[in-house]
């Protein structure tokens, strides 16, 4: 992945808010949906402020905002619901790993949002940041379009227990939602393992190396977003926050197991192309060897030969069989025989 620039954030103060990535979306979105047990309200709103009311409702709320290149909008929401200056700058800087802070009140969480582009065969990532207090979550993404989907779904049809649960629940579904994805991720990336695999044994090619480094770069990728994920899924699970239920405390148990269940598969898939680099050079130099050992015999078969055209190639005056009618066959009889016994020899020691 390519760094981004924060040439712009040199100099400046901590706390200074300067949107620090690539510009990914022209308008920004801004999502609500307000539910409870018994009633649910969804709708975009156009500007940042309809969202204050919702801070001090007993409702359910989940403020969802694509886009993070207004800061302006980033400020007022940060100033509404009293998030830490610093927060906000890191919501603005997409250049962040994974983790989790507790500010008592409400609690942050950034993770990786991952897609595979089947037609270029990348792995795109994208920042989350997920902010949940009492009656509240909001979550900041850099683009519309996103894994979470089924959860809105299962909230507006009431399914599951999400519309009966609090606002960690929630969040946890936002977390669950991005760590299962991986896992799409993971078997999309096993296949193309599988296909360079096999591409490596029948037939190894300079591009088979070239698949190889590009899955490796995948997956440094991959890790890089997954494990500080570990480390922020523990910590939340073992958060003493009262804004954690009892209940959630379980489920986050179980998204910081697929965590590992995705660290695991990224280690054995980075061993597996480890593995399959060492196979690919093993071919290359298994095949130059089989090249010099064929050019090897070639040449070892046509040094006696050499020798015996050079000696009858000499042009003295009284040199033995010159005058015999017989002694030019007699010499390419002599010839053949030393090239095929010399094959047969070769094939008795099985170097042919």
């Amino acid at each position: 992945m390519p760094v981004k620039k924060r040439s712009t954030k040199t100099g400046l103060p901590p706390g200074v808010l300067i949107h620090i990535g690539e510009k990914k979306v022209e308008l920004v979105k801004i999502n609500i949906l307000e539910y409870d047990e018994n009633q649910f309200e969804e709708k975009e709103v156009k500007t940042i402020e309809e969202c204050f009311p919702f801070k001090d409702k007993p409702t359910i709320t989940w403020i969802n905002i694509d886009g993070l290149h207004k800061v302006d909008i980033i400020e007022k929401i940060g100033k509404n619901f009293d998030f830490h200056p610093l927060l906000l700058e890191d919501i603005l800087n997409t250049e962040q790993r994974p983790k989790i802070e507790d500010f008592e009140t409400h609690i942050y969480m950034v993770l990786k949002m991952l897609y595979y582009d089947n037609i270029t065969n990348e792995i795109n990532s994208e920042q989350v940041s997920i902010i949940f207090g009492q009656n509240f979550v909001i979550s900041f993404q850099e683009k519309e379009g996103d894994v979470f989907n089924p959860i809105r779904e299962r909230i507006r049809i009431g399914k599951g227990r999400i519309r009966k649960m609090e606002a960690d629940y929630l969040a946890y579904s936002l977390i669950d939602a991005i760590v299962d994805n991986y896992f799409l991720i993971l078997e999309k990336l096993g296949e193309s393992i599988e296909d360079v695999e096999e591409t490596m044994i029948a037939k190894p090619t300079p591009e088979t190396l070239h698949a190889i480094h590009r899955l490796k770069r995948k997956m440094i990728s991959l890790r890089k977003s997954v494990w500080p994920l570990r480390e922020a899924v523990s910590a939340l699970e073992r958060s003493d926050s009262s804004l954690i239920q009892e209940p959630t405390r379980i489920y986050l148990k179980d998204v910081y197991d697929h965590t590992i269940q995705v660290i695991d598969t990224v280690e054995t898939f980075r061993d597996v192309l480890s593995g399959m680099l060492d196979v690919y050079l093993s071919s290359i130099s298994n095949k130059m060897n089989e090249i010099m050992k064929v050019l090897t015999i070639i040449a070892t078969i046509f040094i006696p030969l050499t020798f015996i055209a050079g000696v009858y190639g000499m042009n003295f005056e009284n040199m033995p069989e010159l005058k015999w009618d017989w002694g030019y066959r007699v010499v390419w009889f002599v010839m053949l025989i030393m090239g095929i016994s010399m094959l047969a020899y070769f094939r008795k020691k099985k170097w042919l």
